[in-house]
């Protein structure tokens, strides 16, 4: 372990010491069985996805692209935490490298923003789709599917490359431990001794550019959305319309309210207790991985289908 400075000491530390759930290191090989279950699910989960994907032609079609895309995304957030996430857990092991922890966070950040970005894009999928269906093949072709991917990976590389850097370039007051079991930009700015009003400044305007316009764009797109439905004249075209779309608002909510929770934490909630900033943390980084798959395995019937048929071939389902 590293030896802390005491006072207001600043120095430059080689590592920092990620934090499990104080007070209960004595079960941390307890608590180690969910976080097992939670991943191993993960990692099934978004997994069986793609290979179902990957293997069925007849779901090599854009909204399906997303959902592969989406899977990406989450397997890529679940596996940069995954180490140090069941290191603590299972080995006690707390110390990280100063330079793995700021790429840790930067894969962290920046694959939440892809996240956005993919959400954003289904969204977009979903009103082409619902409001100008004669023109879904000719609007969402192949090309522009990938052109979209490429944007939103370029984004977020862009936007969460200073980081690192602009981290880097602090000195640090008293201590080195981080209050998760993985590195945020928050949390680090915070054992900073120097002024972060930069970082503070650039943080916001990242999240407001990029969170806070894809929300409002996926917001916009439902109008448009609500107001095409409403003018469908049967209601079992309405149901039927709006059911496609049931999925997507879930992948949505299980996004966006724990991020947004978690920042309004760590920005307003001091006075919090310590275990409920632990707590959302888990919540902000588990949540969409573990239930995307479950949510689109139940409500996208083509997936349904698909999942028993690999799981059951010589049997025939009526879903």
């Amino acid at each position: 372990m590293s030896l802390l400075p005491s006072g207001n000491t600043s120095f430059n530390p080689t590592t920092f010491l990620l934090t499990g759930f104080p007070g209960l290191e004595y079960a941390h090989r307890w608590i180690s069985l969910p976080f097992c279950f939670v991943y191993a699910t993960v990692l099934l989960g978004n997994g069986t996805i793609l290979h179902v994907i990957r293997m069925d032609a007849s779901l090599h079609a854009p909204m399906y692209y997303f959902l592969a895309m989406l899977a990406l995304t989450d397997l890529g957030l679940c596996l940069s935490t995954l180490p140090t996430v069941l290191g603590i857990y299972w080995f006690d092991s707390r110390e990280i490298h100063s330079d793995a922890c700021f790429a840790q966070l930067f894969f962290i950040h920046s694959l939440s923003l892809v996240e956005s970005s993919v959400l954003l894009s289904m969204a977009f999928d979903r009103f082409v789709a619902i409001c100008h269906p004669l023109r879904y093949g000719s609007i969402l072709t192949t090309q522009r599917i990938l052109r979209m991917a490429l944007a939103s990976i370029s984004r977020s590389f862009v936007l969460i490359f200073p980081l690192p850097f602009l981290l880097r370039r602090f000195r640090y007051c008293r201590t080195n431990v981080l209050s998760h079991a993985y590195c945020l930009h928050l949390e680090i700015m915070k054992l900073a001794c120097s002024d972060i009003v930069v970082n503070h400044i650039y943080g916001l305007t990242v999240v407001a550019f990029t969170v806070g316009t894809d929300s409002l764009l996926i917001l916009v797109s439902y109008v448009f959305i609500l107001k095409t439905v409403l003018g469908i004249a049967s209601k079992e075209g309405r149901l039927k319309a709006f059911n496609t779309c049931i999925s997507h608002i879930c992948a949505v909510l299980l996004f966006y309210i724990p991020m947004i929770g978690l920042s309004l934490i760590h920005r307003f909630g001091e006075r919090a207790p310590h275990m409920v900033h632990i707590l959302m943390s888990y919540v902000y980084l588990l949540a969409p991985p573990l239930m995307n798959p479950i949510v689109y395995s139940i409500k996208t019937k083509q997936i349904r289908q698909r999942i028993h048929k690999r799981l059951c071939p010589k049997k025939t389902f009526q879903l």
